[in-house]
């Protein structure tokens, strides 16, 4: 991945491939409700790209190398659901609406050199280059992650943001291959896979869940379009749109940048008809989503407990199950079975493990005089 805000991923697709984001659901049968669920919950509308030109409309994301610098997160609304710090999330972060916005202000920070997503819901930065935020998440872009089941993520479905969104990079290499985000005014209490949380906002059980995916049919016609254009409803038709918060219907999130044309208008000729659901199996709903183990840490050790500050101590650990590991504070997110910190101070080290079903942790502290 190239570095900057809106770099090139150089074709790098996030996740595995057998991830729900990147399968091609062409051939999927089609959900026995779609016809009632575009009729009655998306309604006569058209396809919106919540994208353009202008920098206050889209998400942004900026790409890192491996050596950004390690900040604090001061966690707030869900915290208790949330990966906590430190990240490498640089003072000049590009905050989603600009820097004054009063809307959901996420921040997406791709880190080249070690391949995590950071991902921030209603973030501030502050004068020492700490952040603010009401949620966090951090996604390993080389696995198959999910949130803990019910866990909310820096979105409503407790999904990933950034591989859902459309962007310039990949319309210009001329081909997409991944599902895009898109959201709905009203959503049931319910979720269905890849979703892990739901924001229900409506008690009509016939309300989509989070997670609920459109297919551009294949029958529709895209020949009109411009090149560009088509890449991206051809993804639609190939990978669709997953449903992931409560907003206007029918609009797909897309990165803002400068290269965009006027042709993106010529989405918004794509009516609700033109989509159907895919079948949704299974739908969780209340306390019926899967239960098993959190991960299992067997131990959580310092080389040393006493050093002098600055002084180099190896952390190391032993687990099973975790679908990702963070070490806080010092080394943040992390792989492997060690890591290498320096504390200047007495330090208690946690060491956070998370899959599917929950988290664990385990602490160590290495005193400095």
């Amino acid at each position: 991945m190239s570095t900057g805000q809106t770099a090139s991923l150089n074709g790098f697709l996030p996740f595995s491939s057998n991830s729900l984001w990147n399968t091609d659901i062409s051939s999927a049968p089609v959900d026995p409700n779609s016809n009632s669920i575009i009729s009655h919950w998306v309604g006569s509308v058209n396809l919106h790209p919540d994208w353009g030109t202008d920098p206050s409309y889209g998400i942004p994301y900026i790409v890192v190398n491996g050596t950004q610098s390690l900040v604090n997160v001061n966690l707030n609304a869900y915290g208790s659901e949330s990966d906590p710090g430190p990240m490498p999330v640089p003072a000049s972060a590009p905050v989603e609406g600009g820097s004054s916005s009063t809307g959901d202000r996420h921040v997406l920070v791709l880190d080249n050199g070690n391949c995590f997503l950071y991902e921030l819901y209603n973030s501030s930065v502050n004068s020492d280059g700490s952040w603010n935020a009401d949620s966090t998440a951090v996604w390993d872009l080389l696995g198959n992650e999910q949130r803990p089941y019910t866990w909310t993520s820096a979105d409503a479905a407790g999904l990933p943001i950034f591989p859902g969104l459309v962007r310039y990079d990949e319309v210009v290499a001329g081909k997409i291959q991944h599902a895009f985000r898109f959201t709905l005014p009203q959503t049931s209490a319910a979720f269905t896979p890849p979703a892990s949380h739901y924001a229900g906002n409506t008690s009509d059980p016939t309300a989509p869940p989070m997670g609920m995916r459109l297919r551009l049919k294949s029958s529709y016609n895209i020949s009109g379009f411009s090149p560009q254009m088509q890449v991206i409803l051809t993804a639609m038709q190939h990978y669709g749109l997953i449903l992931a918060d409560n907003g206007s219907s029918l609009f797909v999130t897309g990165v803002s940048d400068s290269r965009w044309g006027s042709d993106l208008d010529s989405l918004k000729t794509v009516p609700a008809s033109a989509f159907e659901v895919v079948q949704m199996n299974p739908v969780y709903t209340g306390s019926n989503y899967p239960t098993g183990s959190p991960p299992a840490i067997g131990s959580f050790a310092a080389s040393a407990t006493h050093v002098s500050s600055g002084g180099s101590v190896m952390l190391s650990w032993s687990m099973s199950n975790a679908d990702y590991l963070i070490v806080s504070p010092g080394a943040g997110a992390v792989r492997g079975n060690s890591v290498s910190v320096n504390p200047t101070a007495t330090t208690t080290y946690t060491l956070y493990a998370t899959n599917q079903y929950g988290r664990t942790t385990a602490t160590v502290t290495v005193n400095v005089p």
